[in-house]
Order: structure tokens, then C-alpha cells, then sequence
């Protein structure tokens, strides 16, 4: 028979267990029924992270920007008022420049596995990623690199010579400068309005990937997907709270490093079967046409003095920061 000393005793551990027990907070802009990589892999993460502490701790997720809109996440992070998110680095260019060094070499050779793997060496090898974040209160637990970028146009491009005078919808640093060295017209819109911008004509084209093109569902308004050789987007930081991080005991604290590991593989496979999905799609009922680009026709603009100011404004920013930019550019050149 349980003694009253031992019921005490069973009582103060069960509550030990309780009050030690965490809900951390997750913002995300994501709708939660966007039903794609982006949405799953976020699931999945909630449901990895309550499994693998055994129950004692979980997430809670805050989708579609209930929290924060896009452009607040890192302010929000910083501030406590979540715990994890979202952080779409290229929307940050000035904030974390470091960070998005992918957003200053466009075009580059990486697919997406490629970019979330420069990211994992660059932290791991060159203090001053992590420490540039840390400024701003945060962590990057993970990375989300986007899938190969082409361009969705309303009409048909074959070549260079097609693009001259076209509208095509742009952001960052990288892109506009590249949009003017191909002859085309860099027009500044919010992933939100590309879809309104495209129906009406406003653009003729939008940088973007098939899967993203179907999520966004810009292919209902553009039917020509051109295979131009962007490379991968770098996407998104998966941050935390630098306190809250900190503040996780050691056991907690390896099990969320040990989910970013693996959260980049479950979202790369996870991509990858999205996006044979939607080309599936377009090759039949959407009707998008899928045509080739000369690729030796977009690396010679690299050379074009708007791109290369682009690119050594980086290399200018990384130099302050005393990183060996030769050895970060390497794995960005063709």
C-alpha cells in the first residue's frame, strides 16, 4: 500500500514534471490549408517536437500571419512576442545581409538542397551568420531554401531577345539589377499582388518556382513556365528567440538542433514530390507550356556592370564583417 509520505512524495513530481512542462509559440504567414511543403513540413515539426521530448514540451502553431504579417516576423521574434518563425530572409536584405548573401548572386549554379547546405556550412564554419542574428535576439535552428526559380510568363520566351521591354515582377537587390541587364523592366510587387498584376498585365512575367507558382496559383493567369536558370531562392531562416533558446535546458536544446538537421531533409522531400505534382498538373489539365532557355545567354550577364555592383556590395559587407569572401563566392559561381 502506497504510503501517505510516498503519494506525497509521486504528487510533487508529477507536478515538477508540469510546471516544467513548455508551449512554445510558432508565427508563420502560411495559411495552415495551403496543403504544401512549406505548410506540411510545418506540421510535421510540431509533431517531431512533441514526440521527441517525449510529451513534456510542444508547439503552437499561429498560421496565416495571426501574429505577425510577413514583414513584422523578426521584430515579433526579437521581441518575445513568439517564440519561433518564419523569417523570409530576402524581404531582409539590409537587416541580416549576411544572411541572404544567396539574394545578392542571382543567377548562381545551387539547387535547393545546395543553398540549405551552403547555409548549414557557412553558420557552422563563419561565427559572424550566427552573430549577426544574435544582434536582433535570435537563433537559426533551421533553413528553408526554396525550389530552382524559372520564370512564369504570359507569353512565350525562347530566348534573351524576347524579354527585351517585358514587365517582370521583382524584389530584393539581385533581381532588379538583373531584370534591367536582360533587357526587361523590374517592376517592385508583393508576392500577395503578383496574381492581380499578372491577370491584368501590369507584369508580363514573375521570377518563381512551380510549386510556388501553383501555391500562389499565378499559372491560372500565366501559362508559360520558362526553365531560365536562376538557381534556388534561399528562402526562409526557421529562428527562435535567442532567450528562449538559451533558456531551453540542454535536453530540449538538442533535440530542437537535432529537428532543424532534420527538418531541411523532411522539407526537401517534401518539396521535390511537390513539385513533380504540379508539373504533373500543368502537363495536363492546367495547360502551362514548360520551354527551355539558352542558360550560356543568362550567365554572360553576370559580367553586366549592374550585376557585378550587386554582387560586390555583398562582398564589400562581408569584408567589414571579416569573412574570407573568396571562399563564400566560390560556391556561388558557375
Amino acid at each position: 500500500m502506497m504510503t501517505k509520505l510516498t503519494a506525497v512524495a509521486s504528487a510533487m513530481v508529477l507536478w515538477a514534471a508540469t510546471a516544467n512542462a513548455q508551449t512554445y509559440t510558432y508565427i508563420t504567414y502560411k495559411p495552415q490549408g495551403a496543403n504544401d511543403a512549406h505548410a506540411n513540413s510545418l506540421q510535421w515539426l510540431v509533431e517531431e517536437f512533441k514526440k521527441r521530448t517525449s510529451g513534456k514540451h510542444e508547439i503552437q502553431m499561429f498560421w496565416g500571419g495571426s501574429v505577425a504579417a510577413v514583414g513584422e516576423t523578426p521584430d515579433a521574434l526579437a521581441s518575445g512576442v513568439g517564440d519561433m518563425g518564419d523569417i523570409v530572409t530576402p524581404y531582409f536584405p539590409d537587416q541580416f545581409p549576411l544572411n541572404n548573401a544567396i539574394g545578392f548572386f542571382i543567377p548562381q549554379p545551387l539547387d535547393s538542397a545546395g543553398v540549405a547546405g551552403a547555409m548549414v556550412k557557412w553558420h557552422a564554419t563563419y561565427p559572424q551568420f550566427a552573430e549577426e542574428l544574435a544582434q536582433d535576439n535570435l537563433h537559426a535552428f533551421s533553413f528553408r531554401a526554396l525550389e530552382n526559380y524559372g520564370l512564369l510568363c504570359k507569353e512565350p520566351i525562347a530566348s534573351m531577345a524576347d524579354l527585351k521591354g517585358k514587365r517582370i515582377r521583382s524584389y530584393g537587390f539581385a533581381y532588379p539589377a538583373l531584370i534591367e541587364a536582360m533587357g526587361a523592366t523590374p517592376v517592385s510587387i508583393t508576392t500577395s499582388d503578383t496574381y492581380e498584376a499578372l491577370e491584368r498585365s501590369i507584369v508580363d512575367c514573375a521570377p518563381i518556382g512551380p510549386a510556388l507558382a501553383r501555391g500562389f496559383k499565378y499559372d491560372e493567369v500565366a501559362k508559360y513556365y520558362i526553365e531560365i536558370p536562376f538557381g534556388a531562392s534561399f528562402g526562409h531562416l526557421l529562428a527562435v528567440n535567442l532567450d528562449t533558446y538559451n533558456a531551453m535546458d540542454e535536453e530540449t536544446r538538442a533535440v530542437l538542433d537535432q529537428l532543424g538537421k532534420d527538418y531541411m531533409v523532411e522539407y526537401g522531400r517534401m518539396l521535390t514530390a511537390d513539385e513533380k505534382r504540379v508539373r504533373d498538373l500543368w502537363a495536363g489539365d492546367l495547360n502551362v507550356t514548360v520551354t527551355s532557355f539558352p542558360a550560356d545567354q543568362l550567365k554572360a550577364i553576370i559580367e553586366d556592370p549592374k550585376v557585378k555592383a550587386v554582387r560586390e556590395e555583398w562582398q564589400a559587407k562581408a569584408e567589414a564583417a571579416g569573412l574570407p569572401v573568396e571562399e563564400i563566392v566560390s560556391d556561388l559561381q558557375f
